[in-house]
């Protein structure tokens, strides 16, 4: 299976984000990953709905991955996906009623997603796997782009493969944080399905197409 690369928005260029929106999908990448801080379940503040609605027009045929890094996540679904959003993922620590959470995501058609902060294990999803599309690793600690990359927290990708295969459910591994031409391998062959890359994309000293090819490039290694 190819891994999808999800190219985060919050690395790149925000006076251009149409613009470099457009030139990841001129690549023939289609996933664009949307971080949402609100300044409290994370000390920083990012985006709104309104990005993904005034990106919707310019990009039509892009899946828009929406990570909501944010205290009562519930209160943000409809307008994500009112605004155009594909994939809606919360994070186990801030979601109460974790459950309800992921079928209200499922109601709107949107894929439900949930993320785990590197100290939380993935036994904390067990109960939950039948109304999940999609669990998303951090590989850092919420917040902050550039961050390093902790291999402990990468070991949960294996562990949710294994998860997957013994429970017969289908949902798909991503990883966020410090994804780059070092570590995109090694998450791809522990059982990634798809990759949100930041830094290694947008701040690429050769522009957003050359990062895109040179993580293509090393997952075909």
């Amino acid at each position: 299976m190819t891994v999808e690369l999800a190219p985060s928005l919050l690395a790149a260029d925000h006076a251009r984000f149409g613009q470099q929106a457009q030139e990841v999908l001129a690549t023939g990448e289609t996933w664009l990953h949307v971080d949402v801080m609100d300044g409290r379940f994370v000390p920083n503040l990012s985006f709104g709905a309104e990005v993904v609605r005034a990106l919707r027009p310019l990009c039509p045929l892009a899946f828009f991955d929406v990570h909501l890094m944010v205290v009562e996540p519930e209160r943000y679904i409809e307008p994500f996906a009112a605004a155009g959003a594909h994939a809606i993922t919360v994070h186990q620590e801030a979601a109460v009623h974790l459950q309800r959470t992921l079928a209200a995501i499922r109601e709107t058609g949107c894929l439900a997603g949930v993320a785990l902060n590197p100290a939380t294990s993935p036994e904390t999803l067990r109960y939950v796997l039948e109304d999940l599309d999609l669990v998303l690793v951090m590989t850092v600690n919420p917040g902050f782009g550039g961050q390093t990359f902790l291999p402990t927290a990468a070991r949960k990708v294996g562990e949710l493969a294994k998860l997957r295969a013994a429970t017969g459910t289908k949902f798909k591994i991503s990883v966020d944080g410090s994804v780059n031409v070092k570590t995109a391998p090694g998450l791809a062959r522990d059982g990634a399905d798809v990759l949100v890359a930041g830094s290694a994309i947008f701040n690429h000293t050769e522009g957003v197409a050359a990062g895109v090819a040179a993580l293509r490039e090393v997952l075909r290694t």
